[in-house]
C-alpha cells in the first residue's frame, strides 16, 4: 500500500498489524489453554497451507515472525529465508532458528521443503500449550542432538488428542511426518475450526468468468480476451496470466464483503464494552480496514481532568473514573484504567455522538485538527490548558453571529483515540452548556467562557490574541449549524486521514 525509497533500502508497507508478536503475547500470557491455542495453531497451518499451495516452503517459522492484528488474527511474516519449491529439486540449505529447525535441516540433509514447516508448526503448538520450547539447551551441538533425537518432555496436563498431534509433527522421519492434509483431519484440529480457513475452491462459479476481471488483465498485460481465456481454461497455478485474474477477483470479493460489513456496522447502535475490545475474535472473516475502531458504550478515558465541581449529581456514580493527563508523560497515555465503580447499572442510556477516532498519537491527531480548523477558517483556544479539549467558533455567513463547536480528545483504550464533538450553543434552563462524552452530563459553561485566550496556538493562528475569546453573549445558533460545521470539519481531515492521522469519521455510542 505504501513504498519507500532509500539510497540504500526499498520499504513496502503491505498490512498494518497492530497486535505485536505471537512471542510477546506467549510471554506475556504463560501457557494457554487448549481452546486458547487452537484457533492460533488453525490459523497458522491455513497460512502455511496456502505458503505451500503456492510453492513457497518458509522455513523460518517461529512465534516471532507470526504478528497478530488488533483481533488476534495471525500473519505470517519474515519470507526472508523462504525459497521457492521446484518439481524434483531438493533444498539443502541449513537455516533458520536452531530451536525449531528440523533435523534433517540442523544435520545438513537434503529436504523437499514442507515438512520442515511442519516441524516448526508443531514446535510453535508445543510453545503455546506449555510455554516452553520441546527442544533447548544453550549449547547449540547439545541441542542439535536433542533436535536430532526427537525426545521431548510431555508435561501429564495435555490431553492425549494434541498429545497424539505433536507426537506426528516432531516425527524425526521426515517421511512419517505429519502432512498439512493429515494435520486439517485430526480430531483435535478440526474442533471449532472457521470455515473460512480452509475455503472449498471449484464448487461454483468454475465455469463462470468476470469478464472485467479479463479486460483489466488484457490492459495490464497487453494480450487479448482469447489468450486470458486459455489460460484460464488450462489452470495452470504459476501462469502469470491466471494468477493477476484470480488477484482481482480476490481482492473485488473482498471490497464487496467488507463494504457490507462496513454498511452494517454503520447503521448498528449496539457497542462492546471497551474490556472485550481485543477479544473480538468472533468477527467477520474479512479483516476491516486497521483505523476503524468499534464503537464502545461504557465510559471512555479522558485524557484532560474534569472539573468535578460543575458536575451534577446525576453523574455522581460515574465520578471513579480515572482521568488520564498530558502532563503524565506519553507513557501514562497507554495505560490501562479503572472503569466506574458502580458497574454498568449506573450506566444511562446511550447518546449519540459525532466524532473521529484514530489509533495516531494524540498529538499528531490534535495538530492536524488544528491545520483543518486554520484551513476553514475557525477560531479556538484550550480548556483546562490542554490542546486537547478546545472550544471553536466560526463566524456565520453574513451575520454577526458565531457557530461554537467543543473538541474533547478521550483514550478509547491502550492505543485508540476519539475526537468528540460538542454542541456549544445549546440553551438547556437559560444557560450555556457543555455536553461531556464521558460522562454524559451538563456542567456550567461560564467558566469555560471566562479562560485566559493566552494559552492559544498562536504557531497556527499568528499572534492575535483577541481572536480567541468567545463572548457568552453570541446568539445561540441552528442545530443543524453545529452539524455542518462538524461537517465540514471531518470532510477536511477526511482526504489526509490515511497518510496524516489515520483518522476515520464514525458515529456511534457514548454514555
Amino acid at each position: 500500500y505504501q513504498v519507500i525509497s532509500t539510497p540504500t533500502d526499498i520499504f513496502m508497507v503491505m498490512e498494518y498489524v497492530s497486535g505485536g508478536e505471537l512471542f510477546d503475547y506467549i510471554v506475556k500470557k504463560g501457557k494457554l489453554t487448549e481452546g486458547e491455542a487452537r484457533p492460533f495453531f488453525q490459523q497458522i497451518i491455513s497460512g502455511v497451507d496456502y505458503c505451500h499451495r503456492h510453492m513457497v516452503v518458509h522455513r523460518d517459522l517461529k512465534p516471532e515472525n507470526l504478528l497478530l492484528d488488533d483481533a488476534s488474527h495471525v500473519k505470517i511474516a519474515d519470507f526472508g529465508l523462504s525459497n521457492i519449491m521446484k518439481d524434483g529439486e531438493l533444498l539443502k540449505t541449513s537455516c533458520g532458528s536452531p530451536n525449531y529447525a528440523a533435523p534433517e535441516v540442523v544435520s545438513g540433509e537434503l529436504y523437499a521443503g514442507p515438512e520442515v514447516d511442519i516441524w516448526s508448526c508443531g514446535v510453535i503448538l508445543y510453545a503455546l500449550l506449555t510455554g516452553t520450547l520441546p527442544f533447548d539447551d544453550d549449547n547449540v551441538q547439545v541441542l542439535f542432538k536433542k533436535i536430532r533425537s526427537g525426545i521431548f518432555p510431555i508435561p501429564e496436563y495435555l490431553n492425549t488428542s494434541v498429545v497424539d498431534l505433536l507426537q506426528r509433527m516432531l516425527t524425526v522421519d521426515p517421511v512419517r511426518r505429519a502432512t498439512i492434509k493429515e494435520i486439517r483431519e485430526h480430531e483435535w484440529f478440526k474442533v471449532n475450526l472457521p470455515d473460512y480457513l480452509f475455503p472449498k475452491t471449484g464448487e461454483e462459479g468454475t465455469n463462470i468468468v468476470d469478464l472485467d476481471a479479463i479486460q483489466e488483465v488484457c490492459e495490464k498485460f497487453g494480450v487479448t480476451d482469447a489468450e486470458v481465456q486459455e489460460a484460464l481454461l488450462l489452470n495452470d497455478p504459476h501462469d502469470q496470466l491466471v494468477i493477476a485474474y484470480h488477484l482481482i477477483i480476490d481482492n473485488k470479493r473482498i471490497w464487496n464483503e467488507a463494504r457490507k460489513v462496513e454498511i452494517a456496522d454503520f447503521f448498528s447502535a449496539s457497542s462492546p464494552p471497551h474490556s472485550a475490545f481485543l477479544a473480538m475474535t468472533k468477527s467477520s472473516p474479512i479483516r476491516p480496514h486497521p483505523e476503524k475502531m468499534p464503537t464502545l458504550k461504557d465510559l471512555s478515558v479522558t485524557l484532560d481532568p474534569i472539573d468535578t465541581h460543575n458536575l451534577t449529581n446525576s453523574s455522581s456514580n460515574n465520578a471513579n473514573t480515572t482521568h488520564q493527563h498530558l502532563s503524565h508523560s506519553q507513557k501514562s497515555l497507554g495505560s490501562t484504567t479503572g472503569n466506574s465503580g458502580s458497574g454498568a447499572a449506573s450506566l444511562k442510556k446511550a447518546k449519540w455522538h459525532l466524532g473521529i477516532r484514530s489509533q495516531s498519537k494524540p498529538q499528531d491527531i490534535m495538530n492536524e485538527v488544528f491545520k483543518a480548523m486554520k484551513e476553514l477558517g475557525m477560531e479556538w483556544k484550550f480548556c483546562n490548558n490542554s490542546m486537547y479539549s478546545v472550544r471553536s467558533r466560526r463566524k456565520v455567513s453574513n451575520t454577526d453571529r458565531y457557530v461554537k463547536l467543543g473538541l474533547q480528545l478521550y483514550q478509547v483504550d491502550h492505543r485508540s483515540y476519539l475526537l468528540d464533538f460538542r454542541n456549544l450553543n445549546a440553551k438547556i434552563d437559560g444557560h450555556h452548556p457543555m455536553l461531556s462524552a464521558e460522562t454524559g452530563v451538563l456542567g456550567d459553561d461560564t467558566e469555560m467562557e471566562n479562560l485566559e485566550p493566552n494559552r492559544s496556538i498562536n504557531w497556527e493562528l499568528g499572534d492575535n490574541d483577541n481572536s480567541m475569546i468567545c463572548s457568552a453573549e453570541e446568539p445561540v445558533s441552528e442545530v443543524m449549524e453545529f452539524f455542518e460545521m462538524a461537517a465540514s470539519l471531518i470532510r477536511t481531515l477526511a482526504p489526509d486521514s490515511a497518510s496524516k492521522t489515520n483518522a476515520t469519521a464514525t458515529s456511534g455510542a457514548s454514555a
